[in-house]
């Protein structure tokens, strides 16, 4: 087994690449330095589109360098703006996936990170966007001044989807130290 197959985004593109409707409107909420939203860029293909959010200006500009060295750029719509109001650029039930990673811009400032009220907003209004048949995955990172709080509330939140609408999945790495991320993987019916 190689080493990045046990990386929760590894993990977590997998599951994507099995479920997603190829060539969709997929949404990054949590851009960070641009890699799930390159993932999905690849997903959508020529006729898909991508829209990715984040509050930070720095994720926005390496999120954008690291699509137009791909070659992807025209693919995705970068927006600079809480994924907590995300329903102002996307329709409801127009989103085929919608994937999260919850914490800070890896090598960013860590005192700017998403926040427990924020998060469950997102994930609440993201729900009402996503199609039926469609997904969303979250890669939650506890730790840090807010994490704990933020994992808690939204586990808290996604526990009690109605089972007649939604199946979740939360997986656990069962044998890591140290508050290892937890992979989350929504479906609406």
């Amino acid at each position: 087994m190689r080493l990045r197959q046990s990386q929760i985004t590894f993990w977590c593109h997998e599951i994507i690449r099995c479920q997603a409707q190829a060539e969709g409107f997929y949404i990054d909420a949590t851009m960070g330095k641009g890699n799930d939203t390159l993932f999905l860029c690849k997903l959508a293909g020529e006729s898909g589109r991508v829209l990715a959010f984040d509050v930070q200006e720095e994720a926005l500009r390496r999120t954008g360098q690291l699509l137009e060295e791909s070659g992807m750029r025209k693919r995705a719509e970068l927006v600079l703006d809480g994924h907590e109001h995300m329903e102002r650029y996307a329709k409801p039930e127009t989103a085929d996936v919608i994937c999260f990673n919850f914490g800070y811009l890896p090598g960013g400032d860590h005192r700017v990170s998403t926040s427990a009220d924020t998060s469950v907003e997102a994930v609440k209004k993201g729900l009402g966007i996503l199609k039926h048949g469609g997904m969303m995955s979250l890669c939650i990172y506890s730790g840090g001044d807010t994490g704990f709080e933020e994992k808690k509330k939204i586990l808290g939140y996604i526990q009690n989807l109605p089972a007649r609408e939604y199946t979740v999945i939360v997986n656990a790495y069962y044998n890591r130290a140290n508050h290892p991320p937890l992979p989350v993987f929504i479906f609406k019916k």
